[in-house]
């Protein structure tokens, strides 16, 4: 074997490594399971605290970032409906081993009317708010995205 095929080889193994490295540290390094919740801590409308039973609960985050929080639960749909309606939901891809939360279909079911998205609680870390997709039978979805509450930015802020 030549030097420059144990140079082509070493860059091939080399940069298989690192991918399957990202792939693993995007799906499983920096996700933690959550236990079981009774309770959604949450804002009504009129800015008052409001504790949602939740049944069901599977959920998963992350310390690395303030978006890696997904949720599955059922609640009533009567007490989701103090929250008030958040009117630009974007639900946050999860993991794929995380396969109670798809946002594909979350996506198409809020733009259908089928689920109604609720802000649960504006400002959960600075600019992020978490969000639930209510629908009528009691499933809900929740994730945490970035809002648009910031005025833009420059390149020197």
């Amino acid at each position: 074997m030549t030097a420059g095929k144990l140079l082509a080889s070493a860059l091939v193994l080399s940069a298989l490594g690192a991918g399957a490295g990202m792939w693993y540290a995007q799906e499983y390094a920096f996700y933690d399971r959550l236990p079981p919740q009774g309770e959604l801590a949450a804002v009504a409308a009129d800015g008052a605290p409001v504790s949602l039973a939740l049944r069901d609960f599977q959920g998963i985050d992350g310390s690395s970032s303030p978006i890696k929080w997904r949720a599955c639960m059922t609640l009533d749909p009567a007490a989701a409906a103090a929250l008030p309606v958040f009117d630009k939901p974007t639900p946050l891809i999860g993991p794929g081993w995380f396969s109670c939360y798809d946002a594909g279909r979350l996506t198409a079911d809020l733009a259908s009317g089928a689920a109604t998205a609720r802000l649960v609680q504006p400002e959960m870390r600075p600019d992020v708010d978490r969000i639930i997709a209510v629908y009528p039978d009691g499933r809900a979805f929740g994730w945490q995205q970035i809002n648009d509450k910031t005025p833009e930015r420059g390149v020197m802020d």
